[in-house]
């Protein structure tokens, strides 16, 4: 562990533990639209975009912080990185929710539910994950839960894709639901690239 000199602000890790914790939030609102009826998906999508407008605020404060702090807990590289990387998440999350709405699809495939289990898990663990950011300990289980999840989610994801250009679909309606999964797929993407920036600023912080 690098020796400090002089005292940090810690306030960053409070932050991003805020932020992660929007994630669980935006995953339960958009596993709840996807299993409402269509005409039941737009007050959810509402909130799922509020959820995305306070992610997003929990963001800018960090961003403030860091223009604000001299001295932070670890590289301001890297708090820039993770924080961004969380909004992430949510943006493609809320995304998704959106255009369910947006493009009136009636019926989502099993697979799409299967994608936003994923992402419910892995907002889970990272929510569980960013507090431990303060001493550094106990993260190795994080990264390989995330980087194991987004396996699984990259197999759905090219199952799904086979399966919608299988046999005599609507060639519109599979445009709008492969713009839905990719959405979706960008989002346990985004879940792996801030686990894989966790796994690199514990190896430099030890």
């Amino acid at each position: 562990m690098r020796l400090r000199l002089t005292p940090t602000n810690t306030t960053f890790f409070d932050l991003l533990a805020v932020s992660a914790q929007h994630l669980v939030g935006g995953a339960e609102l958009l596993s709840r639209l996807i299993g409402a009826e269509r005409v039941d998906r737009k007050p959810i999508a509402a909130e799922l975009r509020d959820a995305e407008h306070a992610a997003d605020e929990s963001t800018h404060e960090i961003m403030r912080r860091l223009n604000q702090t001299f001295v932070t807990p670890f590289d301001r590289h890297d708090i820039y990185g993770l924080a961004s990387g969380l909004d992430d998440c949510m943006d493609h999350m809320e995304e998704a929710g959106d255009l369910i709405v947006l493009y009136q699809i009636d019926t989502l495939p099993p697979r799409v539910h299967k994608q936003v289990d994923v992402l419910r898990r892995c907002a889970e663990v990272t929510a569980e994950a960013m507090p431990r950011l303060r001493s550094m300990k106990d993260l190795a289980d994080y990264w390989v839960e995330i980087n194991r999840l987004e396996n699984d989610a990259d197999k759905s994801y090219r199952k799904l894709l086979a399966e919608m250009f299988r046999g005599d679909a609507d060639p519109i309606e599979v445009m709008k639901l492969k713009d839905v999964v990719d959405a979706l797929e960008a989002a346990a993407d985004s879940f792996e690239s801030v686990a894989n920036m966790v796994e690199t600023i514990a190896l430099k912080e030890s």
